[in-house]
């Protein structure tokens, strides 16, 4: 009798749905649902979009293959296989609509934000099954996707650049790169006029800062010492530089979303899709984090 009850007692427990929040239901539903597309006419879908966003959480926070989703312990109403998670993934991320999305909560609540300099800088990103923007890497002796990011005086995303080969350097197409960079800020409503910019040596260019003051953005970039002679009018702020440690802050909080640590998806529309997701999560953390202090 004490061996059947061992086994009833462990039924009873394997088949008791575990609930795992990356985010709250309420904040789903008023920071993220909002700026998505849903179906108004046709086939609308019978389960929640709310925890259909976040199964994708989950996959962001885990990444964990997609038919390992435990769609069965999310979902509190009809069960959607992941197959249809994926599909509203693939979908909001072709129709660029986490970007979108985030310029929007960035507008929404600018007043957090410090923008009193911002930080620049390049990141490397392993990709594991190939596919669209990678090449291979020889510092990191391996493919990666590689692309340039900006952050506020606190470390809060604001932009991420086009992704590129992980062949090419920090400097490849930076004129383009940085008008990408400068443009996505301004359409969230913020103004780069008089902004203080820091950047490591890695963007030690003549080039790069022509870009910036075209920009009305003063760069503080360390030197490279590969460059040579030092041009009198290429100051660094040493005070200023030290700040830079934030976006480097900032790297380790993405780093801790494990679709966006390594890069599994092929297309780069999925790629970029992770990381707005990311910045969106990122976000409301620090909200809440400073009303509490207040």
């Amino acid at each position: 009798m004490r061996g059947v009850y061992y086994l009833c007692a462990v039924k009873t427990k394997i088949n008791t749905p575990l609930m795992y929040e990356v985010l709250d239901k309420d904040t789903i539903k008023s920071e993220i649902l909002p700026y998505l597309s849903v179906a108004k006419r046709g086939y609308v879908t019978k389960s929640d979009l709310v925890e259909v966003i976040q199964c994708i959480l989950y996959k962001l926070k885990t990444g964990c293959q997609w038919h390992m989703l435990p769609v069965s312990a999310i979902f509190t109403g009809r069960v959607l296989s992941y197959k249809s998670v994926y599909a509203h993934f693939r979908k909001w991320s072709r129709n660029g609509e986490w970007k979108k999305g985030w310029g929007k909560i960035l507008s929404r609540h600018r007043s957090f934000l410090d923008m009193s300099s911002v930080d620049l800088d390049g990141s490397h990103t392993t990709t594991l099954r190939g596919g669209e923007c990678c090449g291979y890497q020889g510092r990191k002796k391996r493919t990666t996707t590689n692309a340039i990011y900006v952050t506020d005086r606190q470390g809060i995303p604001l932009a991420m650049s086009t992704p590129v080969s992980g062949s090419h350097n920090d400097l490849h197409c930076i004129s383009e790169a940085l008008q990408g960079l400068f443009s996505d800020i301004k359409e969230s409503g913020l103004s780069v006029l008089g902004l203080f910019l820091n950047a490591d040596a890695g963007f030690d260019s003549a080039q790069f800062r022509r870009d910036c003051h075209r920009q009305e953005v003063f760069p503080n970039v360390a030197f490279n010492k590969r460059r040579g002679m030092r041009r009198d009018d290429e100051l660094l702020d040493e005070l200023l530089y030290k700040e830079r440690y934030s976006i480097e802050r900032t790297n380790a909080w993405i780093d801790s979303y494990r679709s966006v640590l390594n890069r599994f998806d092929t297309t780069q529309t999925s790629w970029e899709g992770w990381n707005y997701i990311a910045f969106i999560l990122i976000f409301p953390k620090k909200i809440r984090k400073r009303e509490k202090s207040r």
